[in-house]
Formats: C-alpha cells, sequence, structure tokens
C-alpha cells in the first residue's frame, strides 16, 4: 500500500471570493433605489422650479452622479462580504483569533469621497435630492469600516435632515427624527445580517475543513489497517512457505551424501512449496483470496491439503454440516491453520497435528492441536491477553514476527475469540471459535 497523500496547506489568495447571489441581489437593489431616487428629485426640481439659473448645473451634477455611480462596479466598489479563512487539510492547533475586515482600497475611498461629494453639492443646490443618501447608506456600510461607516452615514443623515426641514414651510417633528431613525434602522440591520453572514461562512469553512480532516483520518487508519492486514498475509503465506522451503533444503543438504532418494524427496517437496507461494504471491498482488481457496475450493478442502513438512502428519477432522461461510471468515480461519502448523512444525517438536473444524450453528470453531512438548505457560491465554511483546510460549525467546498476535488480530476482527491451551508434555491445542451472525 502507498503511503497516505497529504496535500499541501493552502494559504490565502489575494483575490476576493466570488460575491454570492444574495449579496449581488443586494447591490442591484440599492443601484435601482438609487438611480430611482435621483431620477425622481430631477424631476421633482425641474417640474417645481422651471427656468431657474441653477438647472443646468442641477442637470450636470445629476448626471456626474450617475455616471459616477455607474463607474462604482469598474473600481471595485463591492469588496467581498467579509474576511474567508482558507480551508485546510491539516487542524489547525487552536482556533484563529477574528481577523477584521480587510481595508479599502484608495480607489474605493476616491470614488466614495466623489460621489460624497457630488450629492452633497447637489443637496446644498437642491434639497430634494437628500433622499438618494439612503441607498448612499449601503454603499457606505459595504465599502467603509463599521466605524468609519457609521459615521458617514451620521454625517449624511444631518444633510438629509438640513435638506427637509429647509423644503418645509413650518417646523415638523417627523421630519427631524424620522431621518435618523430610517439611517439607524438600516444600519442595524446591515451590520446585523453581515455579522449572521461572517459567521455562517466561518461555520460553513470549519465544516468543509472538519470533513477533509475526518477524510484525510479515515484515509490514514483505513492504510494502516490494510498494512496491518497485508503484513499478516505475507506472514501466514510467503515467510511461512519460505521457512518451510529453508528447512527442507537444509534436511536435503544433510541427506544428499548418505540418503539421495530422501534428500531429493525434500527437494521436490521444496519445490511445490515454492510453486504454491508463487501463486499466493500473484494472488496477493491482487488482493484477491488465498490461493487454495480459487476456484471455488472450500474451506474443508483447503484445511485437509495443510501439510506441516515430511516430519509431521496432519489429519483433518470435519464436524457438523457445513455452513457458507463468507470468504473474509474462510481466509482468516485458512491463514490462522496456517500459521498454527507453522508453528507446529518449528517450535512444538510434534509428529501429529489435527485439524478440526466444526460447525456449531451459531459459530464455526477450528481446532488444531498437536502432541508436541508443549509449554510451561499459563493454562489458558485468550484473545484478550495480546500484546506484540510477549513471549513466544513455544520458546523462551521473544516472540518474533506475528506469530500469535497475527492470529488473536483476525479472529478479534470478526468478533470471535481465540483461546491457547497447553501443558508440559501433553502438546497444545489452538482454538479458534468465529460466530456466524454478527454480533450485538
Amino acid at each position: 500500500m502507498g503511503v497516505p497523500h497529504h496535500p499541501p496547506q493552502e494559504h490565502p489568495v489575494s483575490h476576493p471570493p466570488p460575491r454570492r447571489p444574495d449579496t449581488r441581489t443586494l447591490a442591484t437593489v440599492t443601484h435601482a433605489a438609487f438611480f430611482l431616487l435621483l431620477g425622481a428629485s430631477l424631476a421633482r426640481f425641474l417640474l417645481r422650479h422651471p427656468g431657474e439659473p441653477r438647472t443646468p448645473w442641477i442637470i450636470a451634477l445629476s448626471i456626474t452622479l450617475a455616471l459616477l455611480y455607474v463607474l462604482g462596479p469598474a473600481v471595485g466598489v463591492t469588496p467581498p462580504p467579509g474576511p474567508r479563512r482558507p480551508a485546510t487539510a491539516h487542524p489547525a492547533p487552536e482556533a484563529p483569533a477574528p481577523t477584521a475586515p480587510p481595508a479599502p482600497s484608495p480607489g474605493r475611498l476616491l470614488w466614495l469621497g466623489l460621489v460624497v461629494a457630488t450629492w452633497v453639492v447637489l443637496v446644498v443646490l437642491a434639497p430634494s435630492f437628500a433622499w438618494c443618501a439612503v441607498p448612499l447608506f449601503y454603499t457606505a456600510l459595504r465599502i467603509l469600516p463599521p466605524r468609519a461607516a457609521v459615521v458617514l452615514v451620521a454625517l449624511l443623515t444631518v444633510f438629509v435632515v438640513t435638506a427637509q426641514l429647509q423644503l418645509a414651510s413650518a417646523f415638523d417633528p417627523n421630519l427631524l427624527l424620522a431621518p435618523p431613525a430610517v439611517a439607524a434602522l438600516a444600519t442595524a440591520v446591515f451590520v446585523h445580517t453581515e455579522r449572521q453572514a461572517q459567521a455562517q461562512r466561518a461555520l460553513i469553512d470549519d465544516l468543509i475543513r472538519t470533513r477533509r480532516e475526518l477524510a484525510a483520518t479515515e484515509r490514514r487508519e483505513g492504510t494502516l489497517a490494510e498494512r496491518q492486514r497485508l503484513s499478516m498475509e505475507i506472514h501466514d503465506t510467503l515467510a511461512q512457505n519460505l521457512s518451510s522451503q529453508r528447512m527442507l533444503l537444509q534436511a536435503a543438504d544433510r541427506t544428499w551424501d548418505t540418503d539421495p532418494a530422501t534428500a531429493r524427496a525434500h527437494v521436490r517437496t521444496a519445490t511445490g512449496i515454492a510453486a504454491r507461494g508463487l501463486a499466493e504471491a500473484r494472488r496477493l498482488v491482487h488482493d484477491l483470496a488465498p490461493a487454495e481457496l480459487a476456484g471455488g475450493a472450500g474451506l474443508a478442502d483447503a484445511l485437509r491439503a495443510l501439510d506441516a513438512g515430511p516430519d509431521v502428519t496432519v489429519r483433518f477432522h470435519l464436524e457438523g454440516a457445513p455452513a457458507p461461510l463468507p470468504d473474509r471468515v474462510q481466509s482468516a480461519l485458512l491463514r490462522i491453520a496456517q500459521g498454527a502448523l507453522a508453528n507446529v512444525r518449528e517450535h512444538s517438536g510434534a509428529r501429529t497435528a489435527a485439524l478440526t473444524l466444526s460447525f456449531l450453528g451459531d459459530q464455526v470453531v477450528l481446532d488444531v492441536a498437536d502432541d508436541g512438548h508443549g509449554f510451561p505457560e499459563p493454562a489458558t491465554a485468550t484473545s484478550t491477553a495480546t500484546g506484540t511483546g510477549t513471549a513466544d510460549p513455544r520458546t523462551s525467546a521473544p516472540a518474533r514476527g506475528h506469530g500469535l498476535p497475527a492470529m488473536r488480530a483476525r479472529v478479534r476482527q470478526l468478533g470471535g475469540t481465540l483461546t491457547l491451551e497447553s501443558t508440559p508434555g501433553e502438546g497444545t491445542v489452538l482454538s479458534a471459535a468465529v460466530p456466524l451472525e454478527p454480533t450485538g
């Protein structure tokens, strides 16, 4: 298996994120409202003040204000709705501190200044243009930082109140209180909406980052599990086959001069084991079922064909009515049997070994018994006492490779139990029980 790929951590980019549909809708409504109010104010002035000397100035300033407003998108007057944190493939050590909105660019500030200045001159010359300030409220709130935007909105509101009082024939409290109330309401709604949008964007970014982290974690865990599975497969097949070949070839070398027939038999047996190992290696590369189970062969037939070398006689027994077994159960029990027979051959000194496959209705049990010398360990060791650093029960040296831990891991993955019983001078019995129905 390859090493899991971790994508490099992304860094913030300088360009703003694309505008969302709700932002575009608000901008469209704001622009439409501005031009509608500007046209209505100009029409009102022309109808009520025909032929005045200031009329050309009013028309020119109105056209200038409209052109400036049209040029707004060209200078990027609509900034991103809020700072976005890049989604990374690696978890951050702690939650980052909230970042301030980006400072407005000089082009945006210049454009806003020209628009406000032109509008102020228009209001001074014709107070009826005062209500064009409402769309400018939102424009200022989108461009400027919150405090600066509130100050500008307050100044625009002062001009609106002054203009309305000039147009009124008598003092009207509504003209003094309504514009500030409208400005305060518009500002509060906009700020609250933006804060909610920023919180929602931050939540979405966190969810995306968490999803990526979970996916990376699952990939790493899957890779580790697959590595462990492959290591057990290699130990139970290729490593055991190579060990058997080495022992057979060593025996052939010792008897080559004194007993050529026996030596040739050992070599032929080693050749057969090598052929099976080659087939198993090819199956392992393609991640297929064990070679012994290929071609529709059942577990019983595969167990019946196992051997533990020329010095150990292996007998197979089948008890109960055979039931269909999942491929992973068959593969695991076959590997356990192979590993157990390898231990019998290398450590027990046994002359015979018995494989018993029992179908007990709700579970299937594989027993591997030998008549070897056993070992002076606690009478029973179950799958709960696992660990790669424990002593090998058949030798006084620490455990080599995977062996029993690999068997325990296989049984544990299937929800079963592994029991090992041994008495010095009376042999050893290894029992693997796997439930046929999923456990709760």
